[in-house]
């Protein structure tokens, strides 16, 4: 016996993908199985109610943690950008539950989800220069200045992939042509995205061992930064939670784009973008994860004490900077003393 949506096709002369779209929007639960819906299963409405939830608070914490802390407004933006992403996405499959083969639901939540985890990215970006120069400039692979300079235009680059992707297929799907073109270009993006949170990773860890390598042959005296307040921020528990909580959540967000490159080059009708629960265990419970975590250990929190006087800026750029200007300051006695220190008579 045939249902609702194979009815509506065998009434049609020519069955294109736009009729396709017509009849499924005429299904309900009683008329048709999930398999012609767009997800292949119903969204659960317990987990998507409680990811949208906990979006929405990790939205108003990073609101609220940016007034206390009146500190690192471009991270507090990217996550907040991210969350709202998030939270709109999982309204989408919260209205899923009751419509599952409607179009815009699912619209809605493939375009925010997968662009999402993109700001949070930036904003991680963000946050490793503050840690080379609050640890050791010279254990860093590459001035600390460059961090963000590298690995932001390559955020940007694999999120206008993902978005220029996306538009395609959608329009050729629309159109009834073969949308594989923009859903290899989205794929791309995505890949685009793992390689540039891998390369991350790997200057990290570079980092850090060097780190390592130069406390063992020179000690920490030699090996780490003097700034005024430095040491005394290294051996807090909030900074060493919060290196913690920095890497928890890149590695979260980087198993994230692995499983949907994953998803995305089986197809649209693939296992795992059929699968609910690797959709929930790998897109939803890591990403929560790792932004809670950086809610409760906000980089605001870590550096609070003692802001002010952090090196933020590169020694190799103040230098330059100070040997620009030749700054000349008065010396107690009325003289002039250079910036090497040399009194001038």
């Amino acid at each position: 016996m045939s249902n609702a949506f194979e009815k509506c096709l065998l009434g049609l002369d020519t069955i294109t993908n736009n009729n396709r779209r017509d009849c499924r929007e005429l299904c309900t639960l009683e008329t048709c199985p999930l398999g012609y819906s767009y997800w292949g299963y119903l969204p659960s409405l317990a987990a998507n109610s409680l990811f949208t939830a906990l979006f929405a608070l990790t939205v108003v914490a990073f609101v609220v943690q940016s007034v206390v802390y009146r500190s690192f407004h471009g991270f507090t933006i990217a996550m907040i950008c991210g969350s709202l992403l998030e939270m709109i996405g999982y309204i989408g499959r919260v209205m899923a539950h009751s419509k599952p083969f409607a179009e815009d639901p699912y619209l809605l939540q493939i375009i925010c989800l997968t662009i999402a985890p993109a700001f949070y990215a930036a904003g991680i970006y963000l946050l490793l220069k503050r840690v080379v120069l609050s640890i050791s400039s010279a254990a860093s692979p590459i001035p600390a200045r460059y961090y963000p300079r590298i690995f932001i235009p390559c955020d940007v680059a694999s999120l206008l992939l993902q978005a220029i992707g996306g538009g395609i297929a959608a329009s050729a799907s629309h159109s009834d042509r073969d949308p594989t073109a923009g859903n290899n270009i989205m794929i791309a993006g995505l890949a685009f995205q793992v390689f540039t949170m891998l390369m991350f990773i790997i200057f990290s860890l570079v980092f850090a061992w060097r780190v390592y390598s130069l406390m063992r042959s020179q000690g920490a005296d030699a090996a780490l930064e003097q700034g005024a307040g430095l040491a005394t921020l290294r051996s807090s528990f909030k900074f060493k939670a919060f290196i913690v909580t920095l890497s928890f959540a890149t590695l979260c967000i980087f198993t994230r784009c692995v499983y949907r490159v994953a998803e995305l080059s089986e197809g649209w009708d693939g296992r795992l973008i059929s699968t609910q629960r690797y959709f929930i265990g790998l897109e939803g419970a890591v990403i929560a994860a790792g932004i809670v975590a950086l809610n409760l250990f906000h980089p605001g929190m870590c550096f609070q004490q003692g802001y002010a006087g952090m090196p933020w800026r590169s020694t190799t750029k103040v230098e330059k900077q100070e040997g620009a200007k030749e700054a000349v300051v008065m010396s107690i006695d009325g003289s002039e003393k250079g910036s090497n220190g040399v009194v001038v008579p």
